[in-house]
């Protein structure tokens, strides 16, 4: 890969993720303080992107594969999202607004595959060469936080705004890649099982492989507590800066995937996987007893565990998945895992974390965050007990340490 390339590979990455962390992580404080949205409302808004992540794969499996050139679709995908994103932003009814923001959705959400398969289509040695390129996404999601928060923008529309023209110049930019056309498929047929990975429901007939699939849904339900009321959560105690502070979490991230070969090496995958569903129920913890003012610190430790929540859970149950399906049927497994926690586990987190936050709404204003974080916490404490007690898992340490190189993707 030349040099040329991968300078504009990585300025792919920083982009595509700076549109999406400039909109997605304050959005739920200009919906409720500003435009007085319900929790539920919020909720069901943060959820757009799990229901795009459900539709988005007909549209890559049977499109984007098969007719255009993948800089193309991109170009025509971050335009397109930008109009549209902009428009959501002129929406002041509940109505109206989710409408446009899920047709935004499903222009943005293909494009985290398709620009991770134009990167890759480039390489010789996807391994080594794409993770220094993907970090840079995780720097433009915390670029566009430090920028949002230090504006002080976050109860504002703006936020979708700048991600509109973040997303116009990034569609014109993808115009600048690499030449992907696409790879001719003779006499394959999609379907909807190939699409959406269900040719890998087989691997449900090993009983530790369906107790990994029902503990990643269950978990993705209390997952979605913090990203769409995080923010909302941290300016209503008055925290300054709340967009740059969560960004903290970005910034864990990147350390904690440096070191996840040593914790492989000591742990091995069941215990990394209780590790990660431990680490949401003690973020929730610290979020629910940190609103004292003497306890702020706990707040910040919730924010940092960010990198050990993600990580340990995500990042190792994609391994874990990568390992114990059959060559032939990986691609469908991580399809498959991805509709189950990214799409379903995380739309009905969405509306259920609504609900929560709606129970706790108080008379004069704001929320009983105590009462609303004690919920998943409690909620990730279960699923861990259910997990620790019912999942076993035959890998052996050493080689979940050699499945993760030091070169693994940061997500």
């Amino acid at each position: 890969m030349t040099p040329s390339i991968r300078a504009r590979l990585s300025t792919l990455m920083f982009l595509q993720y700076f549109v999406w962390g400039a909109w997605y992580v304050t959005m739920g404080t200009w919906l409720g303080s500003t435009l007085h949205f319900s929790g539920e409302q919020i909720g069901l808004a943060a959820g757009t992107t799990a229901v795009a992540a459900i539709i988005s794969p007909f549209f890559v499996g049977m499109v984007a594969d098969r007719f255009m050139a993948t800089e193309k679709i991109l170009a025509l995908l971050h335009v397109a999202g930008g109009v549209v994103l902009f428009i959501a932003s002129t929406q002041t009814t509940f109505g109206p607004f989710y409408a446009v923001l899920l047709v935004y959705t499903l222009c943005y959400m293909p494009t985290l595959a398709l620009s991770n398969s134009l990167s890759f289509r480039q390489m010789a040695d996807p391994g080594r060469e794409f993770p220094p390129i993907r970090v840079l996404g995780t720097i433009g999601w915390i670029v566009a936080g430090l920028f949002i928060g230090t504006l002080g923008l976050e109860a504002t529309a703006r936020p979708l705004q700048i991600g509109a023209a973040g997303s116009i110049l990034l569609g014109v930019f993808c115009l600048a890649l690499p030449h992907t056309p696409p790879i001719p498929k003779a006499g394959e047929r999609a379907t909807v099982g190939s699409i959406l990975g269900l040719d890998a429901l087989k691997l449900l007939g090993e009983r530790s492989f369906a107790i990994f699939v029902a503990g990643s849904f269950l978990v993705c339900i209390p997952l979605q507590f913090y990203y769409a009321f995080a923010n909302l959560f941290l300016n209503e105690l008055n925290v300054s800066n709340a967009a740059s502070k969560m960004t903290l979490g970005q910034m864990s991230e990147i350390f904690f995937m440096l070191v996840m070969p040593w914790f492989f090496l000591r742990l091995g995958v069941k215990w990394m996987l209780l590790v990660g569903m431990a680490a949401w129920a003690t973020r929730y913890a610290f979020f629910a007893f940190g609103t004292h003012a003497d306890l702020v610190w706990m707040l910040y430790a919730g924010i940092l565990l960010h990198g050990v929540c993600y990580d340990f859970f995500f990042v190792t149950g994609q391994i874990y998945v990568d390992r114990k399906a059959p060559i032939d049927l990986r691609a469908a497994a991580q399809g498959f895992i991805a509709f189950v926690t990214l799409g379903v586990g995380m739309f009905i987190g969405s509306w259920a974390s609504g609900k929560v936050v709606d129970m706790f709404a108080l008379p004069s204003g704001g929320h009983d965050w105590h009462s609303i974080w004690l919920v998943p916490a409690a909620g990730a404490l279960v699923v861990l007990v259910l997990f620790a007690l019912f999942f076993r898992s035959e890998e052996e340490a050493p080689q979940a340490a050699a499945a993760l190189s030091p070169a693994a993707p940061v997500s």
